[in-house]
């Protein structure tokens, strides 16, 4: 594998970037897919499963009115992508420790092994949206049938948030993880608290006003806004949307400078 990484000299920096990349992002989906019968189903069975406990907990058990009908859609405009946020920074804790020897024996970038993991489950998450035009589709014969708006348009702005908010979480995470090896389980239970501090299982209408200046301050918030309002344009959230845009920025800056300090430190630990 670390022969096949080391690109042809002529190409430049960034083709040499955009060639490891996409070649380790491949490798991952082939060795993740290659032997399991299921394949591409894995990767949209676990928010299937989540999405219907949540239907059933909120429509049928409580039937508390959350979030907006038909709620199977509300529901996975927001939990697929966040799928795809919890999924990547996850993998980051274990993105230099798993692939040690590796990292060791290429003299590739290192914020590939990141970066590979944000593109790798992003990809899952493109390929999973066919399950939401599904379930759209069964909705048509209801009483309250889900529908496509213009604010669609705003779902390639949404995918590029994410991604900058991802990578730079990403980027502060995958270090910091090789010299305190608890933060590997802090980062799990931050992201079991932020998934009900952030609009996946309900909507932002349905926040309290006291607390939507707090919500603001979710990154997840403003982007989950854009999802939603594909089908649910009363979910945008212009003032949200800019806050998640900036702090996605800044986030991104600081893993970029966490990065760069440890890099160094991080290779001889590993």
């Amino acid at each position: 594998m670390s022969a096949l990484l080391e690109v042809r000299p002529e190409r430049s920096d960034f083709s040499r970037y955009r060639h490891s990349l996409w070649l380790l992002t491949t490798r991952d989906l082939k060795v993740r897919y290659s032997t399991s019968f299921l394949g591409y189903f894995w990767s949209i069975l676990d928010p299937l499963v989540m999405a219907a406990i949540y239907w059933f907990v909120f429509t049928v058990i409580f039937q508390r009115g959350v979030g907006h009908e038909p709620y199977i859609v509300f529901l996975l405009t927001a939990l697929l992508p966040w799928t795809w946020f919890n999924g990547s920074v996850s993998d980051s804790t274990r993105a230099f420790i798993k692939e040690a020897k590796l990292i060791r024996s290429t003299r590739i970038p290192r914020t590939i092994w990141v970066a590979r993991l944000v593109l790798s489950k992003g990809i899952e998450f493109i390929v999973s949206i066919p399950v939401i035009i599904f379930f759209t589709l069964l909705t048509l014969g209801t009483s309250n049938p889900a529908r496509l708006h213009i604010e669609v348009l705003l779902v390639p702005l949404a995918i590029l948030m994410q991604a900058v908010l991802t990578l730079g979480v990403g980027l502060i995470v995958a270090p910091l993880v090789v010299f305190f090896r608890d933060l590997e389980r802090a980062v799990k239970l931050g992201l079991r608290f932020m998934f009900y501090a952030s609009p996946v299982v309900y909507g932002l209408v349905n926040v309290p006003k006291d607390f939507r200046p707090f919500a603001a301050l979710n990154p997840m918030s403003g982007i989950l806004s854009l999802y939603r309002s594909a089908f649910f344009p009363q979910e945008l959230n212009w003032f949200d949307v800019i806050v998640s845009a900036i702090l996605s920025l800044v986030i991104l800056g600081i893993g970029l400078l966490v990065f760069r300090r440890t890099i160094k430190t991080v290779l001889k630990e590993i």
